[in-house]
């Protein structure tokens, strides 16, 4: 393959990528899609509906991804989440913190970009401030304490922490199919618990779910199966094109909106290309603004104090630094990570939902307190 076939094939995967972006920020906006909305409602209200639309999207990604691993498409181990290295404190820690920041910041890093697209100020400095936090814990100062403490408590697997790469050798069946099997029998039990009850069935919750899982389905495909040379021109190397990582991506909001704030503030650095989780980040705004002028929903909205200022900062800080330590958000961990059945993309989805119901408990005590 010629450099002018990789750049017309990055360009293609590129394109792809935002649109599918587009579909997904326009749907959570139509939709209400939100991992943190999912928890308070639980939480304040009893009300599963929004839980089981995010199952329903957890059950068809998991099932999509599996079924192209079982193809030969796509390898679980290609993915940031299913390496040998298993960074249980990191998912634990970084989860818990990410989790509590959300509820603090109105939603997490997805629903972030979702609200900012329909208008809200608030949500513009949770990017900044995010993606800066972000940043400084991929490569600065937060970076050096990562690496030193959570990072260092690590187990090295035998294999890749994903599931099936687990149990293959222990049960003697061929990854492939074991993948097929697991992705069926975990993704078929969210979504026949997601669709048991009348909620979730409506139009809505079905819409969210279908089309979000999907859509984390078919960016894992764009990047992995389609995005895949198996020897660059310039490396010799395997690649995965227009990933930060270098490895296979799918969507998550934590280090790509850091990315992207770097690609804007350093624009005319010929360096700095554009990358899967700059144009999805860029995408998740224009498909929200898009549904929002469209259903007359735009509306700019600010802050409405200094607690309120401050609880967003604070909570944009907790999910910059928490999300990258936990190596996701709940779109990177809790939908793209948990597709692939990793043991690390669990332990953080369970120390997010922890943080968010500690947080949400903290708001309860707060308004009491001042009561």
């Amino acid at each position: 393959m010629q450099d002018a076939q990789i750049h017309a094939l990055t360009t293609q995967v590129l394109w792809i990528c935002f649109v599918l972006a587009v579909v997904f920020g326009a749907v959570a906006q139509r939709t209400h899609f939100c991992t943190m909305g999912a928890v308070a409602d639980i939480v304040n209200m009893g009300d599963w509906s929004r839980m089981r639309m995010w199952a329903l999207a957890a059950g068809v990604a998991i099932v999509g991804f599996n079924a192209m691993v079982a193809l030969g498409w796509l390898e679980a181990g290609d993915s940031i989440y299913a390496t040998p290295k298993f960074v249980w404190l990191s998912n634990a820690l970084g989860g818990l913190m990410f989790g509590f920041g959300m509820v603090l910041a109105s939603g997490c890093g997805s629903k972030t970009l979702v609200r900012l697209g329909a208008g809200n100020l608030k949500s513009l400095l949770v990017f900044i401030v995010l993606g800066l936090a972000a940043f400084a814990t991929l490569k600065g100062v937060t970076a050096v304490w990562r690496v030193a403490t959570v990072d260092r408590a690590a187990l090295t697997l035998p294999a890749g922490q994903d599931l099936p790469s687990l149990l293959a050798g222990a049960i003697g069946v061929a990854r492939p199919a074991l993948a097929l099997g697991l992705g069926l029998i975990v993704g078929g039990a969210l979504l026949v618990w997601a669709l048991a009850r009348p909620e979730g069935r409506s139009g809505e919750t079905l819409l969210g779910g279908v089309a979000t899982g999907a859509v984390i389905a078919a960016v894992w495909w764009a990047s992995g199966r389609l995005g895949h040379v198996a020897e660059h021109p310039q490396t010799l190397e395997e690649a995965f094109l227009a990933t930060n990582s270098q490895r296979m991506e799918s969507l998550s909001f934590v280090s790509p909106i850091a990315y992207t704030i770097d690609w804007l503030l350093f624009f005319s650095d010929t360096t700095k290309v554009l990358t899967l989780g700059i144009v999805t980040t860029v995408g998740v705004v224009l498909g929200s603004a898009l549904v929002a002028l469209a259903t007359r929903t735009f509306r700019w909205e600010g802050f409405g104090g200094v607690e309120d200022t401050a609880n967003h900062m604070v909570g944009a800080v907790l999910m910059g630094v928490g999300g990258v330590t936990a190596l996701g958000c709940t779109i990177g961990q809790g939908l793209s990570g948990l597709s692939t059945l990793s043991l690390g993309s669990v332990v953080a989805l369970a120390g997010i939902l922890l943080g968010a119901v500690l947080a949400l408990r903290y708001q309860v005590w707060r308004l009491e307190r001042t009561a």
